[in-house]
């Protein structure tokens, strides 16, 4: 508990100390609720499960498939409208903002063929998903990749990628890695900043 807590703060600027944390941010709540969930959901109390994930929703207004594969030090920041569908899988240090989606593709005309099948994405280690982001169907985000607020991905991401858009579209790499809030070194003068600026 003490490294995940820790690996929010170096994240969230925002954050001031662990107990504030525990307190009042939901992220935190829905991850320690999905860990129990999960438990139960991997035991096939599928009933149980579901309903700690219903209170888990109500409280924190982020909604976690009790079976859902959540790594390390998941960040969920803000949180509300978050929906992370059945069979997502999210790796270590991952941040995902408020309103995003990681959810399936195809209508539950038939929802017997689509049962026990991989229907929603997988995010790899240290992704970063912008707030408004749709990441539809079961792909794959790689790792260190920085996925645009509000952009739709519904195709394979290769790593350290940064995607934005709709339909998502690969701008640029994210070898630099995370910095909090898109904060950069370079100056808005740059190159990149100026294609950016004419993109959005």
């Amino acid at each position: 508990m003490n490294e995940y807590l820790k690996s929010i703060i170096e994240r969230d600027p925002a954050a001031k100390s662990k107990l504030s944390l525990i307190l009042t941010y939901p992220g935190v709540k829905a991850v320690f609720f999905h860990r129990i969930a999960n438990f139960f959901a991997i035991a096939k109390f599928d009933l149980i499960a579901r309903i700690i994930s219903q209170f888990s929703r109500f409280l924190t207004g982020i909604e976690i498939h009790p079976k859902a594969k959540i790594g390390k030090n998941l960040f969920i920041d803000h949180g509300m409208g978050v929906v992370i569908g059945e069979t997502s899988e999210i790796g270590d240090d991952v941040t995902i903002y408020h309103n995003v989606t990681l959810g399936g593709v195809s209508p539950s005309i038939n929802s017997n063929k689509q049962r026990n099948v991989k229907r929603h994405p997988t995010l790899e280690d240290k992704v970063v998903v912008g707030s408004g982001a749709q990441i539809l169907g079961p792909i794959t985000i790689g790792k260190n990749s920085l996925i645009g607020s509000n952009a739709v991905v519904t195709k394979d991401v290769p790593e350290k990628s940064i995607m934005i858009g709709i339909p998502a579209r690969r701008v640029g790499d994210a070898s630099k890695g995370f910095k909090a809030y898109a904060v950069t070194d370079e100056s808005k003068d740059s190159e990149k900043w100026k294609i950016l600026m004419k993109i959005l």
